[in-house]
């Protein structure tokens, strides 16, 4: 039996989300490229008697390795040289201030800056940011070999073995990643229909959102870097085109009237295998689907969609100008670095993060040139990890970066104390490098604990330090962490005010204007502006659930706040999917609202998110607007629902 004291004393439901591992499968190709990586050219340094050269190298490796997220082999080339090259321009810039005092604080200060603005452009920019801060660190802090060219080359070289063992299969696997991501989505359908009419349909609506988002980003990225339309590509796009229809029909077979049953298992086995199609990349006449008679409109829609989806699946050569991207055609590449420049130049996020990011840093490298911190780059590494709040919450990552930098050390205390420097570091390294793509998934202070042991047996030798680097280690995470607590989160209001009710107001807005297009125009009539708004929508719905789930792990008020509205987010994800499924139903041969009913839903979706964004009262609904037994009853329930958890909310 618990004390009665116990609950005060169980950790804050803020911390507890942030350190509970995600759910993911180990990436066993990742781990073997790590190990390889980051052990080899210790090997090669050892056997060459210059360990620290290999040192070196193995912590390019280390940047490559953390920056290979990507599935097409095109993008990770992308993903890993570019963030490399910044991070040789870093080393380069830090290593000439070495030693320099004041000197180092100003040039590392204007790093910050430049790295904080960059990192606001895209994904890319923001690895590019990290590494041209890290490594300015790096050089700054530790004595590096002499030329000046040397260690930023050796730097590079590390990235330049990541990616030749990252592109050892690309032409036995030329195309398959993503035809592997399009066939994973087809796949997600298919457990989107099988979750129809019960209560997993939520989740599996969620991941499919996240599915989709992925392969399009996927097939829209790497296609933006083609002159052209790519034969390959076109028809990767119109497949994946084909299964919103089938995601659209699964809405309103959700929305079934009750005592309807579950789908039959013919119309998830149907589209697995599909699946299986675009994965082989098979071709050729499309086969009987074989499915049951349609019992009503949204079985009709079913069973259309589906055809539909096998048709094009093994089409072999598409129209390259009838695929509608859903997303947008990608801009050129003068277009997009135009935009660059300006969110760069223009946008007062990157200018707030940038001087964040650059007083952190800034009085990181104050405090320890007035005091004497042994190998203070470290203060300095820990204040530009916690410094990323597109990674995460700054509040949470410095929490689990002291404590992932605790286990860290635990692991690495017994490395540097008893395994004898020499060939020892190897087999030391292959383990410990194997860590941190399988930990890096689970969560970051997972990570964090991976990647600070193997820091550490670089560090040492580079400087020779052995055991003494442990201690002063945590002690600079900590002071580190605590510069970003004060510094980067507690003197900006924006942190601890987070306008998470301003990004929901903006996604109920929206979604009463697609409640709108949805039922002002005529049967087909401008489905692909729908289409386009839809698949828009349900992208930004994404966005706002993580961003709400980012400001779950912060503490109050903004977790608190995030928490009570929690409800909301998901209340209007299925306002959107009502929508979808009475939209496909109408199309179907269910009968149409009438102006009156849809004016009545929008203006009860607009006063709510003009709630939502004043603090006003909520408006009362009209009470006859719409019939209980109407065309949009279902949609008004969810609107109404939606109302209800709104009202109470601050």
């Amino acid at each position: 039996m618990p004390r009665p004291g116990a609950a005060r004393l169980a950790p804050p439901d803020w911390l507890t989300e942030s350190l509970r591992p995600q759910a993911a499968p180990v990436p066993w190709a990742a781990v073997a490229r790590a190990s390889v990586a980051l052990s080899a050219p210790l090997a090669v340094g050892t056997a060459t008697g210059r360990p620290a050269y290999g040192a070196l190298v193995s912590m390019g490796a280390l940047s490559a390795v953390i920056g290979d997220t990507a599935d097409a082999y095109r993008m990770r080339v992308f993903n890993i040289a570019v963030p490399q090259l910044f991070g040789a321009l870093g080393v380069l810039l830090g290593s000439l201030v070495y030693g320099t005092g004041w000197t180092a604080v100003t040039v590392l200060t204007l790093v910050a800056l430049v790295s904080g603005m960059i990192s606001s452009i895209g994904a890319v920019a923001s690895a590019s940011g990290l590494l041209l801060l890290l490594n300015a660190a790096v050089g700054a802090g530790l004595p590096l070999p002499s030329p000046w060219w040397l260690p930023p080359g050796l730097l590079l070289l590390g990235g330049l073995v990541v990616l030749a063992l990252t592109l050892l299969a690309w032409p036995l696997r030329l195309g398959l990643p993503e035809r592997s991501v399009v066939a994973d989505t087809y796949r997600t359908v298919a457990d989107l229909l099988e979750a129809t009419g019960t209560a997993e349909y939520d989740a599996r609506r969620r991941e499919l959102t996240k599915s989709l988002n992925h392969s399009y980003d996927l097939l829209l990225a790497r296609r933006a870097r083609r002159h052209g339309r790519s034969p390959t590509l076109v028809r990767l796009l119109a497949q994946l085109n084909a299964a919103i229809p089938v995601v659209e029909a699964a809405s309103a077979a959700h929305l079934r009237p009750a005592g309807a049953g579950p789908l039959p298992a013919a119309y998830p086995a149907a589209v697995r295998a599909l699946a299986d199609a675009v994965e082989q990349g098979r071709t050729g006449p499309a086969p009987q689907p074989g499915l049951p008679e349609p019992a009503g409109p949204s079985t009709r829609a079913l069973v259309e969609a589906i055809g539909h989806a096998a048709t094009v699946v093994f089409e072999a050569a598409p129209d390259p100008y009838a695929a509608a991207d859903r997303l947008g055609r990608p801009a050129g590449l003068e277009v997009r670095a135009r935009r660059a420049a300006r969110a760069l130049l223009l946008s007062g996020a990157s200018w707030r993060y940038g001087l964040r990011l650059a007083l952190c840093i800034g009085l990181a490298q104050v405090l320890v040139s007035v005091i004497a911190v042994p190998r203070s780059y470290w203060v300095t590494l820990t204040v530009t990890f916690v410094m990323k709040p597109d990674f995460g919450s700054v509040f949470s990552r410095a929490v689990l970066r002291a404590l992932g930098t605790a286990a860290g050390l635990l692991i690495a205390a017994p490395v540097l104390a008893a395994v004898p420097r020499g060939w020892w570091d190897v087999p030391v390294m292959a383990a410990l490098a194997a860590l941190i793509p399988a930990l890096s998934a689970k969560g970051y202070a997972f990570q964090t604990a991976a990647i600070t042991p193997v820091i550490l047996l670089l560090s040492d030798l580079l400087n020779h330090q052995g055991f003494h680097l442990v201690p002063p280690r945590l002690y600079d995470s900590l002071i580190g962490c605590g510069i970003t607590l004060l510094a980067g989160y507690l003197l900006w209001p924006e942190s601890w005010h987070a306008r998470i009710g301003d990004r929901l107001a903006d996604a109920v807005q929206d979604t009463a204007s697609y409640v709108s297009l949805a039922f002002t125009t005529g049967p087909g009539g401008d489905e692909p502006a729908r289409a386009w708004y839809r698949r828009r929508l349900y992208r930004d719905l994404s966005a706002v659930r993580s961003e709400f789930q980012r400001a779950l792990t912060e503490p109050p008020p903004v977790g608190a706040r995030a928490q009570a509205w929690w409800p909301l987010v998901i209340a209007v994800e299925r306002i959107v999917d009502a929508t979808t499924a009475t939209r496909v139903r109408i199309e179907h041969g269910a009968p149409g609202p009438t102006a009156a009913e849809v004016g009545a839903v929008t203006r009860e979706l607009a006063d709510l998110a003009e709630t939502l964004r004043t603090g006003r009262p909520l408006p009362a609904a009209a009470p006859d607007a719409l019939a209980p037994d109407g065309a949009l009853a279902r949609l008004h329930h969810e609107v109404h629902a939606a109302r209800s958890v709104a009202a109470p909310a601050p």
